[in-house]
């Protein structure tokens, strides 16, 4: 009896010191709400000539489609600076979820396809890791022509890549499509 006495302690302690909140808390990254994407481009050469691609889906995945607005002419032969923008509208004050990406660089990239002929997009921007982002870009144009320029951030992207939806995995976060028209 005396023995289950003094081992009762001893398990005790063995618990208490077992048991610490010591251990590492995962931390969760949720997924923003993305409710507006913003094209912005530049012109290199005339700071005028300022081209505005939006796209806003306040219900997110709800049944109200996008509203699209284009402001602007792209012009042959040019070479814009672009950014891009992604932001929680459904909020006030409306959040920029476009800060997140970019801390968060090594987890994301974006991805632009056309059907433009004679449009070439270069992402500018790079990771923690040298890889492209995505968010700073160049377009250069060349002839008139119309298409349309699809806008994708994707989420854990495999990187280095091939440029490619397929060819980089993740998840999407927000996808777009635009009427492109160089004039």
């Amino acid at each position: 009896m005396k023995k289950s006495i003094l081992a009762l302690p001893l398990v005790a302690v063995f618990f208490m010191t077992s048991c610490t909140d010591d251990d590492p808390v995962t931390i969760i990254n949720e997924e923003e709400l993305i409710t507006t994407v913003e094209l912005e481009l530049t012109n290199s050469t005339d700071a005028t000539n300022v081209v505005l691609f939006k796209s806003v889906d306040i219900d997110g995945e709800g049944p109200d489609d996008p509203v699209i607005t284009i402001t602007g002419t792209v012009n042959t032969n040019s070479t814009y600076l672009g950014e891009v923008r992604f932001l929680n509208e459904s909020i006030a004050p409306s959040e920029d979820i476009t800060e997140e990406v970019i801390e968060e660089s090594n987890e994301h990239e974006v991805f632009y396809i056309t059907s433009v002929n004679e449009l070439t997009i270069t992402k500018t921007d790079v990771d923690n890791n040298g890889n492209p982002l995505g968010v700073v870009t160049s377009f250069q144009t060349g002839a008139v022509g119309t298409g349309t320029l699809t806008v994708v951030l994707r989420h854990e992207p495999t990187k280095p890549n091939d440029n490619t939806l397929s060819g980089a995995g993740g998840e999407t976060d927000a996808e777009v499509t635009f009427t492109f028209e160089v004039e």
